[in-house]
């Protein structure tokens, strides 16, 4: 069951990359999915090499101990929608959008540790997810914003 859920999941978020590619300045989406993306690499390993997390199964399982579906493709989206849903909202609406989303991610992360064997908790809890997701987050829309206004 868990190569079929990885498929599923590997599918979605390559739809999602294509719709949300047309939806930001290329600039934005280019810096915002590298950025992303290299962050959730950076600290992805470090809590993996901790033995907070495990992935046992996963892609590129004999090469790889973090789960490069999640910090490669699904986390980087999210984080680009993010940003396109939370344009031009206040702080208040940017927060509320934010702790929105890292329920959400939390939950399925949850769910999926729960009932399959893709996500294993040693240390690590969905606390730990809700609160490191809504910081990067947060971080991710900062670096973003900041692009935007400052370059012509």
């Amino acid at each position: 069951m868990e190569p079929i859920i990885l498929w599923f999941l590997l599918i979605i978020g390559l739809t999602l990359l294509v719709f949300i590619m047309t939806k930001l300045p290329f600039k934005e989406f280019l810096f915002g999915y590298l950025l992303t993306s290299y962050f959730a690499i950076v600290i992805g390993v470090l809590v993996v090499e901790e033995k907070m997390i495990d992935y046992p199964d996963k892609f590129l399982q004999n090469h790889f101990d973090s789960s490069l579906l999640f910090e490669y493709l699904l986390f980087p989206v999210v984080c680009l929608f993010f940003y396109r849903t939370s344009y031009h909202s206040s702080r208040i609406g940017i927060l509320l959008q934010a702790a929105l989303y890292s329920v959400a991610l939390t939950a399925m992360e949850l769910t999926i540790e729960r009932y399959t064997s893709l996500v294993e908790y040693s240390t690590w809890t969905g606390i730990h997810t809700f609160f490191s997701v809504l910081i990067f987050m947060i971080f991710i829309r900062v670096l973003l914003q900041l692009l935007r206004t400052r370059t012509p």
